[in-house]
């Protein structure tokens, strides 16, 4: 992801002043990452959080992309406001992956008046993902219990009452992402699936979105950008 993202932004005009990974974190500290009009951060669940207060200390504003984490979401957004700090987050900068959130949304409002239908879903990654489900599908699923009132929460695999929704997460080859929800019935099925073919569709949404943050403060995410 980090080198489609800098190639992408390269590509859009943009000026990378500083490439950060394990092996230079002191960089971090450099008057070269101080300069950045913003950061973008797609690293590992465990070290995301502590990358983003970092980039706060200098007044960084921070696009971030990395998942797994979002049980210290609270956390940070109380720092946005104590600090007066920027975090666009995402679980998925997908232009595709955004609508097909917003027809999930939809669906679920229509299918809230169907109960014959119950609804599941699946989630197939690479096997280098290191979270599951994957932020993309949580996100999906907490837009099914905003709007199907007979679902309470959503479950790892099987559910065992009928209030849960069941995410099944597989892990395979090099696929970049495939989310599929399937609401079933005793006589049909009806299914909505986002494959993405590439990484290059979340790289780009990554780009556009710091081209996005930049100069701005707060809380943001993709339905402040795109205004789904």
């Amino acid at each position: 992801m980090g080198k489609t993202i800098e190639k992408i932004a390269k590509e859009r005009g943009h000026t990378i002043v500083i490439a950060i990974d394990i092996d230079n974190l002191a960089d971090f500290h450099s008057e070269a990452f101080k300069s950045a009009d913003v950061a973008i951060e797609f690293t590992r669940p465990e070290t995301a959080v502590e990358n983003i207060k970092t980039a706060f200390e200098y007044d960084v504003p921070v696009v971030c992309g990395t998942t797994g984490w979002t049980d210290r979401l609270d956390e940070i957004k109380t720092l946005i406001e104590e600090k007066n700090q920027t975090l666009f987050w995402a679980s998925n900068y997908s232009l595709g992956v955004n609508i097909f959130f917003a027809l999930n949304k939809y669906l679920a409002k229509i299918m809230n008046q169907f109960p014959a239908y119950d609804v599941a879903m699946t989630e197939i990654h690479h096997i280098h993902k290191l979270d599951a489900p994957s932020g993309t599908a949580i996100t999906l699923a907490e837009g099914l219990l905003a709007e199907l009132s007979r679902k309470e929460k959503w479950v790892r695999g099987v559910p065992s009452q009928a209030t849960e929704i069941g995410i099944t997460d597989i892990r395979e080859g090099e696929v970049p992402g495939t989310h599929i929800v399937a609401y079933n019935s005793d006589v049909d099925s009806i299914t909505i699936q986002h494959e993405a073919k590439n990484r290059q569709g979340f790289a780009l949404g990554a780009v556009v979105a710091a081209e996005f943050t930049a100069g701005k403060k707060g809380f943001l995410g993709m339905a402040d950008l795109l205004k789904l």
